[in-house]
């Protein structure tokens, strides 16, 4: 199985088999870096030929859609620039704090899409999700909002985000689905139970954030107990003691098969997605120039048939100790689950 270093398709739009996800540099993991090295991180990976960058209004509450806007504006030909709406952050209550709101309803979808075109600096965007399905709204109504902006000019490809294959294919009858954004990786593999297959049927790209698992198949697997107060994962259930200490067990085995090969966890993991099929594209994120170096030389890796079954064997349905996410979080996607 060998892992071909070349363009991949999302809908109108060839990209680099690995973007880049920007979430990271302003939200979710602890406090994020100073601007100037978040700054220096999109500079370089645009250097180094990552076509594909991805934020979100909800991401710093619109600071990573001004910081990804600001930086790569001069270069916006060279870049297929990715946004999300309909989760984002809203005045709620008599002080007006922003807090995280989902919703689908067709004004709102609007309303967030022109919010985001400002921050981006831009006057189209080039693909656009629905982040989070609201199912107080059918899925109907609001990718026809979405399509509506797009036949305005203001988007010019549609996309889910954690969504089940149900709720892909009622979407896709509305308007073509260019692209779903799952969390997938080894040890999160919820897509392949309908989503995957799914995407392959109506040509549609698998957009994997958390390819490399939220960093724990990494050389350095995170220490839970130094998380962040506003670190995202002290609340995922994979990250208490008593399964992260199981999973590190696991870890220990992927660490094994990737000095096997030659490379670090993480470019195993990436490559293993790479060689899922022509459909996925990975979006690691991170905050540091050598981790994206290491992560873009995964597209070189080449993983034979008897490792990826031994990766698969290794967290295989069952292994992995712990939820993706916590029962509330869990409620707010739709993507199946073993």
């Amino acid at each position: 199985m060998n892992l071909p270093a070349q363009a991949r398709r999302i809908g109108p739009f060839s990209v680099a088999p690995i973007g880049l996800g920007c979430m990271n540099l302003s939200h979710a993991y602890g406090s994020p870096p100073p601007v100037e090295d978040a700054e220096r991180l999109l500079l370089t990976a645009l250097d180094v030929g990552v076509t594909l960058f991805d934020t979100a209004a909800l991401y710093g509450f619109g600071a990573n859609e001004s910081l990804v806007g600001r930086v790569l504006k001069p270069h916006r030909g060279r870049i297929v620039l990715c946004s999300k709406g309909g989760m984002t952050g809203q005045p709620v209550g008599p002080g007006g704090a922003l807090q995280r709101v989902i919703d689908g309803r067709p004004a709102s979808i609007r309303r967030d899409c022109e919010a985001s075109l400002k921050r981006l600096g831009a006057d189209v965007i080039d693909l656009y999700y629905l982040h989070r399905w609201d199912p107080r709204v059918p899925i109907e109504e609001s990718v026809g909002a979405m399509a509506r902006l797009k036949e305005e000019g203001k988007l010019r490809a549609l996309g889910l985000s954690e969504v089940s294959a149900a709720t892909l294919r009622k979407a896709h009858r509305e308007h073509p689905i260019a692209a779903v954004q799952n969390e997938y990786s080894p040890w999160s593999r919820n897509v392949e139970i309908g989503v995957l297959q799914t995407c392959r049927d109506i040509g549609a790209a698998l957009v994997a954030f958390s390819p490399v698992a939220r960093g724990f198949l990494t050389a350095t697997p995170p220490d839970p107990a130094a998380f962040d107060a506003k670190d995202i994962r002290r609340s995922m259930p994979r990250f208490e003691p008593a399964a992260y200490a199981a999973n590190l067990q696991l870890w220990r085995g992927v660490q094994a098969l990737a000095q096997r090969l030659g490379c670090s966890p993480a470019q195993l993991s990436l490559a293993w997605l790479l060689a899922r099929g022509e459909q996925v594209v990975p979006i690691p994120g991170t905050t540091r120039v050598e981790h994206l170096r290491e992560n873009l030389a995964a597209a070189t890796v080449s993983l034979s048939i008897d490792l990826v079954a031994e990766l698969e064997d290794l967290l295989r349905e069952g292994r992995v100790q712990g939820g993706r996410y916590s029962a509330a979080s869990q409620a707010e996607v739709d993507t199946e689950q073993f």
